[in-house]
């Protein structure tokens, strides 16, 4: 394993170090809540940052394994494409933001627009979500192992949310759907995947209603 102590090197230096490399497993020691740490990782390596991170934390992976022992900020893994993205930790605000592929773990909880614009990824968190979780989220799935703040998948496309504990409110043009054998079935899978202990018959299923993406010109005055 290759040690990088940010206490020594700055942040440019790691991503370079990372981006450079076909193969291997890296530690990050004393990330200092740094910005953008293993950003851009296009291989499967592996990455270990021993603390807490900062803004967009594993933004735009691609077949990376990035673990934060630690709390991440903002828009961590935002734009994932592939790989897997795991926080010991919370997470806060938008966290996996417009996520086209991957898995992403918060074994703790986040805050605000979890999932926001998802578009084909999927995220598992262990606590609970914060108001306007899956706005406008298109494609992927959210999963919540706690309880959903207000506003829960607002302007919704075909994501799926699977929530176990409650849910403050439902956010425009999202409800409660149907859980079908075949819907446990998908999320048991997903749950052993992100190493999530839970009994996928105990969650509640939401979808799109899909009434806001159809445009009726009969109600062009109300606009």
């Amino acid at each position: 394993m290759t040690v990088i102590d940010l206490a020594q090197a700055d942040v440019r230096e790691l991503n370079r170090t990372l981006q450079m490399a076909e193969s291997g497993s890296f530690e990050v020691r004393h990330p200092g809540g740094a910005h953008a740490l293993a950003a851009g990782l296009t291989r499967p390596i592996d990455v270990t940052i021993d603390g807490h991170a900062g803004y967009y934390c594993a933004g735009m992976n691609q077949e990376g394994i990035v673990t934060v022992s630690g709390n991440v900020g903002t828009g961590v893994a935002e734009n994932m494409m592939s790989g897997t993205v795991r926080v010991r930790g919370d997470a806060s605000q938008s966290a996996g933001a417009t996520a086209h592929g991957g898995l992403l773990v918060i074994e703790g909880n986040t805050s605000a627009r979890c999932g926001i614009s998802l578009k084909g990824g999927d995220i598992v968190v262990g606590g609970s979500v914060g108001h306007m979780a899956a706005f406008m989220a298109q494609a992927g799935r959210l999963v919540v192992l706690g309880d959903a703040g207000a506003d829960l998948g607002d302007s919704l496309y075909e994501a799926q949310i699977y929530v176990r504990g409650t849910v403050a409110s439902l956010g425009a043009d999202c409800e409660e759907k149907e859980m079908t054998a075949s819907h446990q079935e998908e999320l048991a899978a997903l749950l052993e995947q992100a190493g999530a202990i839970a009994d996928a018959a105990a969650f509640r299923r939401y979808g799109s209603g899909r009434n806001l993406y159809h445009f009726n010109i009969d109600n062009a005055g109300s606009y």
